[in-house]
């Protein structure tokens, strides 16, 4: 469901007819423009959209006889539309408003060509319709790349964040971590709006980011691309000590790389998730440095081999 003023607000809409709807039952992000039903053509209406008027459907609307556009307008609003924008600032047909104040339709009006206001429609909706997941860690971006911390509580999660946030790199969210799947091979992650920018530090307890590092130091959304995992060391575990596995976390539905990082007393794990973010930077970018160490170990084995063969066949 999409309410009816969050929409509004967050493409700065005005409102030209109000409605008593508070929110719509819109299942896909994506608009409809209805000029095909201006002219008369109702098969295969997209009623469920929210409705974009711009400046041909308009100029159409404005060229029509008032007898005809009644008509034509008796049946459009027969259908249970969520809303209609109006783009460039247009002001519709009195009519118009009329009937959509008789079928209950809110109608607004915004200043941004049609394209454009298409595109901020279509990018919120997606957000608001796509599913999400709530997960407990801490989101942080780290040389551009988005930074999950996950681990048990009182693993350390909080004070490594404030590390880095120290360093210059952006909290995200801390304790909590709205996952939102945008398409599907990508995540992204923001705060809660009720504890944005605070941060839970145990002895010490609650403290707002933003104020005390600046608002540099915080983001509101960033996308998820590696998750870290921490875990007390255990002694005699066998830890990865090549990177040549990769492993992977799956979140609703899109595989996401994992790394597991133990904490002990003397490691600085600030340091850790910041090679690790410079690491997978690099390997977006086609280098693996222990797959370019393993064939470099290959070639001087392969080398060898030939030299031994060498001198065993002129012996």
């Amino acid at each position: 469901m999409i309410k009816a003023e969050d929409f509004a607000r967050n493409l700065h809409l005005s409102v030209l007819s109000p409605s008593t709807r508070t929110e719509w039952d819109i299942p896909s992000p994506d608009l409809n423009r209805p000029g095909m039903q201006f002219t008369g053509f109702f098969d295969f209406f997209a009623w469920e959209r929210p409705q974009v008027i711009g400046k041909v459907e308009m100029a159409y609307l404005d060229s029509l006889a008032p007898e005809n556009r009644a008509e034509m307008l008796t049946r459009y609003f027969s259908y249970d539309i969520p809303c209609i924008i109006c783009c460039r600032g247009m002001k519709p047909p009195a009519d118009l408003i009329a009937v959509s104040k008789a079928h209950n339709v809110a109608v607004y009006s915004t200043a941004q060509t049609t394209t454009a206001f298409s595109l901020a429609a279509i990018n919120y909706l997606s957000r608001c319709l796509a599913p999400h997941v709530m997960q407990h860690g801490v989101l942080l971006d780290v040389y551009g790349m988005g930074v999950l911390i996950t681990g048990e509580s009182g693993v350390g999660k909080s004070e490594t964040a404030l590390e880095l946030v120290k360093r210059g790199h952006q909290l995200v969210a801390d304790d909590v971590v709205d996952i939102c799947r945008v398409n599907e091979n990508r995540l992204t992650g923001e705060c809660p709006e009720m504890v944005r920018h605070f941060m839970e530090i145990r002895g010490i307890g609650i403290i707002d980011i933003r104020a005390m590092f600046g608002v540099g130091a915080v983001a509101l959304r960033k996308s998820i691309d590696l998750v870290i995992k921490l875990e007390p060391w255990v002694e005699g575990k066998a830890y990865d000590r090549l990177g040549l596995q990769e492993d992977y976390v799956t979140i609703l539905g899109v595989r996401v790389p994992q790394q597991l990082t133990p904490v002990r007393p003397g490691r600085n794990m600030a340091i850790i998730i910041e090679v690790a973010a410079r690491n997978l930077s690099l390997k977006k970018f086609g280098y693996n440095a222990a797959q370019e160490l393993d064939r470099r170990l290959n070639e001087m084995i392969a080398q060898r081999s030939r030299e031994d063969s060498s001198d065993t066949y002129e012996a």
